[in-house]
């Protein structure tokens, strides 16, 4: 069996696929590798960047070219091109990230084969801005050599594993439906993979993550209801996944969502859908009354009565220290 697949996961990236392409094919192991590139309909030259790569390096490198854009922010994509995936272990990398430690893959590779213990291993990654911010490190120095599913579940969103520092275990057959459904591949990905294991640490520096305007950290839409209402979908199917091991925890977490709609585009000027919003915010989250007062002031209140609010709260103030 093949040691190791890279997939490469891109949609429109023909500024950065060659970069990605190349940090993987200048990878040093001591086992043979596949690259397949899985391109979710490109339309701006990057699909046939992919087949220039083919001829040069045939059999090494293969393009899964879809015919038809697969949706879901990526994650179909990643599903169809990992169905081809021939390799014991798959690292995955975005299209418009890359390597920068020609070990990566085996160093990742020999941690996997020492711990059987673990379903994927994760590394250090530089996170660099499209917009000019500076470029930092994802990971302090105090991180642990080993997580498992219970660092993975919070009352919010818990991210610290970079997708280009990834290397995991070919080793789910089938994913469930719902993971199919959710725009967010990553965080569910995750999830299922440290269902069956540790999940092993290195601190070494080996991937940059580059934060830019075609990547798939900027689909992501905190003031939509459609994005919030898939992310609710999602983390109720984790939390059944997990047979409600976490539910006090993820109800909570699930509360966020429902509260960050209230302020969505599609609500934030309709107050009676709105009511029904906040009655699920509060029955999951069981804020204090003073929190949810806030709530009901920011949200539930119309600008007038709140202007009628201040003025009235004003003139109780003077009353009270005239």
């Amino acid at each position: 069996m093949l040691k190791v697949s890279v997939l490469i996961i891109t949609y429109n990236q023909k500024n950065f696929i060659r970069e990605a392409i190349d940090s993987v094919l200048a990878q040093k192991t001591t086992f043979p590798i596949e690259i397949l590139v899985g391109d979710d309909f490109s339309s701006d030259g990057t699909r046939e960047i992919i087949q220039e790569y083919e001829r040069k390096y045939p059999g090494l490198v293969k393009g899964v070219l879809h015919p038809y854009n697969m949706g879901k922010n990526g994650g179909i994509n990643f599903l169809e091109t990992l169905k081809l995936a021939k390799g014991e272990y798959y690292a995955l990398i975005d299209g418009d990230d890359y390597l920068i430690d020609p070990l990566k893959l085996q160093k990742q590779a020999d941690l996997l084969d020492a711990h059987p213990d673990y379903s994927l291993t994760f590394h250090n990654a530089l996170i660099t801005y499209e917009d000019g911010k500076p470029s930092h490190v994802l990971n302090g120095p105090d991180m642990k050599p080993f997580y498992t599913i219970e660092d993975l579940v919070g009352e919010d969103e818990i991210w610290f594993m970079a997708t280009s520092s990834t290397m995991c275990r070919n080793s789910i057959a089938e994913y469930p439906a719902w993971f199919r459904e959710s725009v967010s591949g990553d965080i569910p990905r995750l999830i299922l993979k440290a269902k069956l294991g540790k999940i092993g640490y290195l601190p070494d520096l080996m991937s940059v993550y580059r934060k830019n305007r075609n990547g798939v950290s900027f689909s992501d839409k905190y003031d939509d209801a459609v994005f919030l209402k898939n992310r609710i979908d999602m983390y109720s199917n984790i939390n059944r996944e997990l047979d409600y091991k976490f539910d006090s925890v993820l109800r909570k977490n699930i509360a966020r969502y429902y509260k960050m709609m209230l302020n969505s585009t599609q609500f934030r000027d309709s107050y009676i859908k709105k009511l029904r919003l906040a009655a699920i915010y509060y029955s999951l989250a069981k804020p204090d009354w003073a929190d949810f007062k806030k709530v009901i002031y920011n949200h539930l209140t119309p600008p007038v009565v709140q202007r009628a609010y201040g003025v009235v709260a004003i003139g109780l103030h003077r009353l009270m220290n005239g």
